[in-house]
């Protein structure tokens, strides 16, 4: 409760927030000699607007505390009784207002802080579209997709996660879009989130994931304000948490992982090429390096004369068998890829470059590597990075293929190919079939998956995410 007495108030915002350095504290006489105090934390708000149309007018132009609301120059003062709720929100850029001999408060917003601008994300850079990204401010953020999709019925719903870090998290569907069940669905599994800290939407996707020990993510990521724009229209939902520019979308299908927001920017024969060259990226980026160990191991009569004897030439002096030459080269590769990202960008790429080519080519000179296999492993980091968003469980597949290709040949690699496939068949992404519309098989969806029609053909969003409003395009005439 709020005291009349101004400084027993001061007293308790002092101790709710233990004597804390950034604390501003502020007393002073207004017009007619009445005393106030304000409060907030020093960085959060905006210095200017507080002096100009709070202050200001208090100083020279209060008269009566009936008429406080017309006295400051502001649209968001909020009267409360509750000093925890004017504590709550001095946390997150407001300003709580006490006056001397009256048991209320106010809240003023006045948020302002440093924000980084809005640029394009380095992970998802496009030739075609918008070049803008999500960034770590949760209003720009929502901002962002309130200009992508000008409609009343897109709703954003907020929630307060991690008990010391009282993180905001906000929730963005259509209503009459969005799939109902799985709304609901996240709803429960949020309000069962009971952690200390949100620190990251990677907190929030481990948390509320299908299958926390896959290899596969069932929770779409993206940092483009458009792809959650798309998503948000065929019925899914988006979950945004202040702070990070990562933005997550629910339920996520497979087929996601070989789309882009591109592909909807173009002609359909070349976004249907493109994604063509992604799946037989994948395939060839979890395969190749298993498929050239199991030839080299067990199925030399597979391979023509006079490759055979070029690779055997290759690999005359290496001391390592072929399944241990491979799996030392994917290993160093992830070194590589890892050192990369972590050091400063300058420093990182001069790594990968001396990694890559330096060290490959010593390695071949000193006969501890063949020249093939570093083919082999440089094709495929090449052909992983087609598929961004499947990297991590790419990398795992990988050495699992590797490992069944050096120890039963082409057999084991047919027998995990089809443990793989039938694994990622079994996964749901909040009760929706992760492997739809190929399993189970959506003839309209189909026409969305690794071909892409024209847009004209597109006409209804797919069935799998939502069954009530499917139509997204009516015909008006168009030939």
């Amino acid at each position: 409760m709020i005291s009349k007495k101004i400084e027993k108030n001061r007293k308790n915002i002092i101790e709710k927030f233990n004597n804390s350095s950034d604390l501003e504290l502020y007393e002073f006489e207004g017009g007619k000699k009445k005393k106030f105090f304000i409060s907030y934390i020093d960085g959060l708000i905006d210095q200017d607007l507080l002096d100009r149309d709070v202050l200001g007018p208090i100083i020279d132009d209060f008269e009566d505390i009936k008429d406080l609301k017309k006295t400051i120059k502001v649209s968001s003062l909020k009267e409360t009784n509750n000093i925890e709720e004017i504590i709550e929100e001095i946390t997150y850029g407001s300003i709580g207002l006490f006056v001397d001999g009256t048991d209320l408060g106010y809240i003023i917003e006045l948020r302002k802080w440093n924000k980084r601008s809005i640029e394009e994300p380095d992970a998802e850079t496009v030739v075609r579209g918008p070049k803008e990204g999500f960034i770590e401010d949760l209003g720009s953020n929502r901002v962002l997709l309130r200009r992508k999709i000008r409609n009343e019925n897109l709703v954003f719903e907020d929630y307060i996660l991690g008990e010391q870090t009282n993180t905001k998290i906000s929730l963005a569907y259509i209503v009459g879009i969005v799939n109902e069940d799985v709304l609901e669905e996240l709803r429960r599994r949020i309000n069962k989130i009971n952690i200390d800290a949100i620190l990251e939407t990677g907190y929030i996707e481990q948390l509320i994931d299908d299958r926390p020990y896959s290899f596969l993510t069932t929770i779409g990521d993206t940092q483009k304000p458009d792809v959650v724009a798309g998503r948000i229209l065929e019925g899914r939902i988006a979950i945004f948490c202040d702070g990070t520019p990562h933005v997550l979308t629910i339920p996520k299908l497979f087929i996601e992982n070989i789309q882009t927001s591109e592909d909807y920017y173009t002609t359909s024969p070349y976004s249907t090429f493109l994604r063509i060259i992604r799946v037989f990226s994948l395939f060839i980026s979890i395969v190749l390096p298993g498929f050239y160990v199991a030839l080299q191991t067990f199925h030399q009569e597979m391979v023509p004369t006079v490759l055979l004897i070029t690779m055997a030439g290759a690999r005359e002096g290496v001391p390592f068998p072929a399944m241990v030459e491979a799996l030392l080269m994917t290993i160093v590769l992830d070194v590589i890829k890892e050192s990369g990202i972590r050091l400063p960008r300058s420093v990182g790429s001069a790594v990968s470059i001396v990694g890559a080519l330096v060290l490959g080519e010593a390695a071949v000179e000193a006969g501890l590597i063949s020249a093939p296999m570093v083919i082999i492993i440089a094709t495929t980091a090449i052909a992983e990075f087609t598929v961004p968003t499947l990297v991590e469980g790419i990398s795992i597949y990988r050495l699992i293929i590797i490992i069944l290709g050096g120890v039963m040949g082409l057999y084991g690699i047919t027998c995990g190919l089809v443990v793989i496939v039938v694994q990622i068949i079994s996964l749901d992404s909040f009760g929706i079939p992760y492997t739809s519309p190929m399993a189970p098989v959506d003839k309209e969806g189909l026409k969305d998956t690794v071909v892409r029609f024209p847009l004209k053909r597109l006409i209804f969003r797919p069935r799998s995410i939502e069954r009530r409003n499917i139509t997204r395009q009516r015909d008006k005439g168009m030939k």
